[in-house]
């Protein structure tokens, strides 16, 4: 396994964000700040870190914040080369000053916002901004309006991003899981964006909105798919991937992956058949096409983890979309690695392995997990 993402972000952090500090502020008492911060660091993931640093600094700088943040943001400047993450995590070390104006700044809306708006270009303010369009939706919404046409693709990019419903290691926007139409609106704005960093966070945030309204994903892609260009295509299909991979007919017929495949399934491997954990398996099949006319397909593999409680859950791997033609054969090779993940764990049994092709289900097999 590799090695921790904490590991990145070490003792140096602090030390160095405490030495920019005192530069620009020589009150800072950056040994107390220290001792604070560093106290129970090994110990904490890394987000845990950012908000732990960012606690300190609230103890540490001026109590009235708009002064405690201006200093925070002129320290900036301060910054030396090796102060930052290793690993290319560099931008991370911004993580606690974003954590800060997330959670000291909440009743200061247009000094945070301020503050997040040079923060996202350095780092991404993704996670910080959330608490403040929950608390202030009309005046971010109508901020982030003005962002979309920012000539920074990191600010632009911020719009899409931090609107996401369901944002991995954020908390949820509960109010546009249950009513996405205002982050649509944002997302309109953006479709077309000459960057595909922005591009594809659209196309997450849509992924986002699809897991709750799969309608009106389909309605949003079904719109924008006319007179798409090839770089709107392109969004469109990533942000239905996952009803792609649930096998959503109406999301295939919209990618041209409508028709049911007419293909048999041959020379299935599975090796080896009965694994370790923490071992690999590695899964190869081929798919002869049965049809007398070339045909679209879109091929992913599922396997059927084992949970705790004894079920299985299903997880799509994603592999190839082509034209297959008449006759025509492919060969598919997947490798599956069982050891244990931060987003899956492991459990010993019979895990069932099938193919789908064009959403149809073909059984490749099983393979097992050893106790």
């Amino acid at each position: 396994m590799g090695e921790p993402l904490k590991s990145h972000f070490g003792e140096r952090i602090p030390r160095a964000l405490a030495r920019q500090i005192k530069t620009v502020w020589p009150s800072f008492r950056d040994a107390d700040f220290l001792g604070d911060a560093l106290e129970g660091y090994a110990d904490l993931e890394l987000m845990d870190r950012g908000r732990s640093i960012a606690r300190s600094l609230a103890r540490h700088l001026p109590s009235n914040y708009p002064d405690a943040l201006k200093i925070l943001m002129r320290s900036i400047d301060e910054l030396r080369p090796g102060d930052q993450s290793t690993g290319g995590m560099a931008a991370f070390f911004f993580l606690p000053h974003t954590s800060f104006v997330a959670q000291s700044g909440i009743e200061h809306f247009h000094e945070s916002m301020q503050a997040q708006y040079r923060l996202t270009q350095l780092f991404s303010a993704e996670f910080s901004i959330r608490p403040f369009i929950e608390r202030y939706e009309s005046e971010s919404l109508a901020l982030l309006r003005t962002w979309a046409a920012d000539p920074n693709e990191h600010v632009r990019r911020l719009v899409s991003e931090g609107t996401r419903p369901r944002l991995p290691w954020g908390g949820r926007l509960r109010r546009f899981q249950e009513d996405p139409t205002q982050v649509i609106a944002l997302l309109e704005l953006l479709k077309d964006d000459h960057a595909i960093y922005v591009r594809r966070s659209v196309a997450n945030n849509l992924n986002d909105i699809g897991k709750d309204h799969p309608d009106i994903l389909l309605r949003v892609a079904e719109k924008w798919m006319k007179g798409a260009s090839d770089e709107r295509q392109a969004l469109i299909k990533h942000a239905l991937r996952s009803l792609v991979k649930q096998g959503n007919p109406d999301a295939l017929e919209l990618l041209g992956f409508g028709r049911v495949a007419r293909v048999a399934i041959e020379d299935v491997v599975i090796s080896p058949k009965r694994v370790a954990k923490g071992g690999k398996v590695t899964i190869t099949f081929g798919i002869r096409s049965t049809s007398r006319s070339a045909q679209r397909v879109i091929v992913d593999m599922r396997v059927h983890f084992i949970k705790a409680s004894g079920n299985s859950s299903p997880k799509v791997f994603k592999l190839k979309s082509m034209e297959l033609s008449a006759g025509g054969r492919d060969t598919f090779r997947k490798t599956v690695t069982l050891a244990d993940l931060t987003t899956r764990k492991h459990y010993p049994g019979t895990h069932v392995v099938d193919a789908l092709v064009n959403g149809k289900i073909l059984q490749l097999g099983w393979l097992t997990l050893l106790k």
